[in-house]
């Protein structure tokens, strides 16, 4: 079997007009030009190198697979993620789930709580992160992001930042069962 990598225009003529020289000539020399085509074959196909896309693939590649919430200041490494994701959270666009997904990719980690698992209002949300970046400047990103994959029907309540540290914690008690005891200072 011929590989397409390592094939000469030569080997591919007919054996009659092969060993013309002038004929020769012209395949050889434009094998230097095909080896070259070739060596691109392996850039057409997107799906198989998304963890490698440069800047500019991936912004074409969201801009055509339409990735709802995608920012070009983002880093690479999240902009790669999101256009990796955009055909499932397409097909789960509206579940608590694709929320999660897009709060991960922006956040690195949280969670999206619905009204009746912390006593809201029906209809709404919140989410809980602890990621210390979920500032106010990033708020109204995070709102449009949070709202290109959420249902229409819900509403963002609130978005809740956790911090926790571990520390020592030492409690104690004391019962005393009987009478009073009475305690004087003398000087």
């Amino acid at each position: 079997m011929i590989e397409i990598h390592n094939v000469s225009l030569q080997q591919l003529l007919p054996p009659n007009i092969r060993n013309d020289p002038t004929i020769a000539a012209a395949a050889q020399a434009i094998d230097g030009e095909l080896a070259a085509l070739t060596q691109q074959i392996d850039n057409l196909t997107y799906i198989n190198r998304l963890d490698s896309l440069t800047s500019d693939e991936a912004d074409e590649l969201a801009w055509q697979y339409k990735v709802d919430f995608y920012d070009y200041s983002l880093p690479i490494e999240q902009r790669r993620q999101l256009v990796k994701q955009s055909y499932a959270r397409h097909k789960r666009k509206g579940t608590p789930s694709a929320v999660e997904e897009l709060i991960a990719t922006i956040f690195g980690i949280g969670e999206v709580q619905e009204w009746f698992q912390y006593g809201g209002d029906p209809g709404y949300f919140k989410v809980v992160t602890s990621d210390p970046e979920a500032t106010a400047g990033k708020a109204a990103e995070f709102l449009a992001a949070i709202n290109s994959v959420k249902n229409a029907r819900s509403w963002l309540e609130a978005v809740e930042l956790t911090t926790g540290d571990d520390m020592q914690l030492y409690i104690g008690t004391a019962v005393h069962i009987g009478k009073y005891i009475y305690v004087k200072q003398v000087i």
